[in-house]
């Protein structure tokens, strides 16, 4: 069944992509539940932010917003899934339509705004998903209403951190989507000096509260020079954050230039954002020298690229709009992929 997207591609990319992303989730959903699929990657546990992924490939977030897929995309053989962006109330997003396939360049844009059910509801899909249960790895990712002041930012992220808290393996705090309104000046000194030093406050009390633990990792735009990664990196430093995940969706359109999409507002993902999410990522890597896990994501279309992205430093990654392309096979051979390098290179787990 994995091995059938191909065929079914040319069926799901007639339609609307939102109406095929929808549908495809659904359909995965109902062949899950009758046990038609299953792929396994080969096992190759790596420990980070003291949890034991069972292999180095997950979903980043953007696909299961509301966490009401988990047990399908499951079937794929992630190692960890993210699920969100969640906000602590339910919104309906942008207007659509809101994503858009740029098939020549394995590329999306999607302008969605964060359109979920809210962080309660994400919650309940989690405490009922058997891949949860039996010990399946869930990242939430958090981020603010966008009817909420910027100057009020803050509330939302520590609302929404309560009640995502005691469900995940770890919380990503998002400040770096394009879609909602002054979003990613959050990423700025003050406002992230203050942010970040209030949802580590807020995750030592919870962690007190839970009697456990949960990692918070920060995501970062690609849109960043070398001095505004230099700023990030001493700021989660120094406010002992335990991951950063580089990089979310792009504002540049040159690689894209021609397209007829090309001039959609919105986040642009997939191949033309890989030079530059991985630059973003090594320079990251290399500012921190190895002192936290990071996490890369932007790009990947192939088991080379996610290679590219160890070899700049990212100790996980995280796959999206090459699954939209590719399907499940992709998953497979960035797995494949990655173990064969980490054997190569004797890369030991952190």
């Amino acid at each position: 069944m994995m091995n059938l997207y191909p065929l079914l591609r040319p069926l799901l990319f007639s339609l609307a992509p939102e109406t095929a992303h929808n549908l495809s989730l659904n359909a995965l959903d109902q062949a899950a539940k009758l046990g038609l699929l299953r792929q396994t990657l080969p096992t190759d546990p790596v420990t980070l932010m003291g949890i034991t992924f069972p292999n180095r490939v997950g979903l980043a977030a953007g696909l299961d917003k509301d966490g009401a897929h988990i047990d399908g995309l499951a079937t794929m053989g992630f190692g960890f899934i993210e699920i969100g962006t969640v906000t602590p109330k339910p919104q309906p997003g942008n207007p659509q339509p809101r994503l858009f396939r740029l098939p020549a360049h394995g590329a999306l844009i999607n302008r969605f705004g964060f359109n979920n059910l809210g962080v309660n509801n994400l919650v309940n899909n989690v405490k009922a998903s058997q891949f949860v249960k039996n010990g399946g790895i869930i990242g939430i990712n958090i981020g603010k209403n966008a009817t909420t002041p910027i100057d009020r930012a803050n509330d939302d992220y520590l609302m929404a951190l309560d009640e995502a808290y005691a469900h995940a393996h770890y919380v990503t705090i998002n400040i770096s989507s394009p879609n909602t309104q002054n979003l990613r000046s959050l990423q700025q000194d003050d406002a992230l000096e203050t942010l970040l030093a209030g949802l580590k406050e807020r995750q030592q009390r919870l962690a007190d509260q839970h009697g456990k633990y949960v990692p918070l990792a920060l995501k970062i735009a690609p849109d960043l020079d070398d001095l505004q990664i230099e700023a990030i990196a001493s700021a989660v430093r120094r406010h002992r954050f335990d991951a950063v995940i580089a990089t979310n969706t792009t504002l540049e359109r040159a690689a894209v230039m021609g397209d007829p999409h090309a001039g959609e507002t919105g986040g642009l993902s997939g191949k033309p954002v890989l030079e530059k999410s991985t630059a973003v990522l090594a320079e990251l890597h290399k500012k921190l020298a190895g002192e936290l896990p990071l996490i890369g994501v932007g790009g990947i279309a192939s088991g080379a690229d996610a290679v590219a992205k160890r070899e700049a430093g990212a100790d996980l990654v995280q796959v999206y709009t090459g699954l939209i392309y590719q399907g499940p096979a992709l998953i497979k051979d960035v797995g494949e992929a990655l173990v064969r390098y980490n054997r190569q290179n004797h890369r030991p787990s952190l």
